[in-house]
């Protein structure tokens, strides 16, 4: 039917809808069920159970609660701007669905992957129209939205700012690290978490049911075995869950009796292979090498050898492991296992010589080393002092005396004056200076009392006490 009062209809073009060229009749309302589209094997059944309203949706209690700010906003139609944080399958896409339902805006919806600025000011001009000549609101929804460069992300700006749009954006990346921070500040960052076991049964046991979206036509019984390894193997993914049953009743033929019978075998087989939630380049990734970092400070094996296993399994690169590896055993154990560093330099060239998956027993080897090493951060902070100093005083000129003279000119100038070799004095040691003169009294190395570093202690106090001077160094 032709669009009401001069409004110009939404068309789906490819994964975004936009305004129709003026005249056009609707072919699809994104609000209305089309039962055709419903059909088994025509849309996923991720999308056709996508939830309706605020009650059905599962999953998200922190923020959706009845009484909850982000709950009564929807339901009082007071939404503002506000950005969708969270690992795939949560719901990022359906709340905004469920938002412009509960709220009748103008809902505009496209992929931060195939829309660029014209596509944006396009939209904007069209928002504007909306607001001035008919006073109704337009809900803005940007999947991905960590995808838009900075440039795409300032076109936002203006129109956000002056309420022309609510924008909705929604990403599985840390919006700190992709989102500007001029759009941050003028938006509502909400975090959605993994589903838990207990709502992907629900969401799965409701798609069983369902006659009219789901599987309910199909006479599908699943076993509470195989229920329970998708909800666990789905990783907290509702999409992965609902994917996994789908492909296993459209591939299992009904017995006689016409049960599609799924077990724990044929759930086991359709899945192959758990999701895991890891990307190399996103803030997953930054996560747990830091949740590997800290276990291996915290002397903990068992956790580090977890996180090493989890970054292997999500595809990292075995050789950046090492490399932080290395990074940790002079951070972190320095000089109380000189030995440490080898063990880690010796995982790397192993993996390097091995590769996968030989040499990443390797790499386990080397992670329980370090876990169980004596700690020191002793020789991290004395060069974190050194820098700070050379940032302080600059270019100090070497001392005189320990300056090399190859030259007459330079011996004449004094380069090498009254330097006192060490082997010709008792126990090979001499009371000198080394230091410019700015920091003759600086001291920066402070070994600890653990594993080696007590021995070297030891030799710094029998040094300090030759040279006299003790407890009076300074800082």
């Amino acid at each position: 039917m032709p669009c009401p009062m001069g409004e110009r209809p939404l068309l789906p073009i490819g994964a975004g809808i936009y305004p129709a060229p003026k005249g056009a009749l609707i072919l699809m309302d994104l609000f209305k069920k089309e039962k055709k589209q419903r059909g088994i094997g025509r849309t996923p059944l991720a999308d056709r159970m996508r939830p309706q309203t605020l009650d059905e949706f599962v999953g998200q209690r922190h923020i959706l609660e009845k009484g909850s700010v982000l709950r009564k906003a929807i339901e009082e139609d007071k939404i503002q701007s506000a950005i969708f944080w969270g690992p795939p399958g949560t719901g990022k896409t359906t709340l905004a669905h469920v938002i412009a339902r509960a709220t009748g805006a103008h809902f505009v919806s496209f992929s931060a992957v195939l829309s660029g600025i014209k596509e944006i000011k396009e939209v904007m001009a069209e928002a504007t129209k909306m607001k001035e000549f008919y006073n109704r609101k337009t809900i803005l929804f940007v999947d991905e939205v960590h995808r838009f460069n900075k440039a795409q992300q300032d076109a936002f700006l203006p129109h956000v700012e002056k309420g022309n749009i609510i924008l909705i954006g929604a990403t599985t990346e840390n919006p700190s690290f992709e989102v500007i921070s001029a759009l941050l500040s003028r938006t509502k960052v909400y975090t959605l978490n993994p589903l838990n076991e207990d709502e992907l049964k629900i969401i799965i046991n409701r798609a069983i049911k369902d006659k009219e979206r789901g599987l309910g036509n199909l006479n599908v019984e699943l076993e509470d075995k195989a229920l329970d390894y998708i909800a666990q193997m789905a990783n907290g993914d509702a999409r992965i869950a609902l994917s996994t049953l789908e492909f296993a009743v459209l591939t299992i033929p009904p017995d006689k009796k016409g049960r599609r019978k799924i077990t724990l075998k044929i759930a086991e087989e359709t899945m192959q292979k758990k999701a895991l939630v890891y990307d190399k380049g996103g803030e997953e990734h930054y996560n747990i090498i830091s949740a590997l970092h800290k276990s291996l400070r915290g002397s903990d094996p068992d956790a580090a050898l977890y996180w090493l296993g989890r970054m292997l399994a999500g595809g990292e690169d075995p050789l950046y492991i090492a490399r932080r590896m290395v990074r940790f055993a002079s951070e972190d154990i320095g000089n109380a296992d000189p030995q440490a560093l080898q063990v880690a330099i010796g995982a790397k060239e192993a993996y390097h010589f091995l590769g996968s998956p030989e040499g990443e027993l390797a790499l386990a080897q080397a992670a329980i080393y370090l876990a169980t090493a004596p700690k020191s951060n002793a020789v991290y902070k004395a060069f974190n002092l050194v820098q700070g100093d050379i940032q302080r005083t600059q270019a100090l000129p070497v001392p005189m005396h320990i300056r090399n003279a190859p030259t007459k000119l330079m011996k004449d100038l004094g380069y090498g004056k009254d330097y006192k070799y060490p082997h010709d004095f008792p126990d090979h040691f001499v009371d000198e200076t080394y230091l410019p003169e700015n920091l003759k009294n600086r001291k920066y190395y402070r070994p600890t009392d653990f594993g080696f570093e007590k021995e070297i202690k030891k030799r710094l106090e029998w040094w300090a006490k030759k040279r006299g001077q003790g407890s009076r160094r300074k800082e």
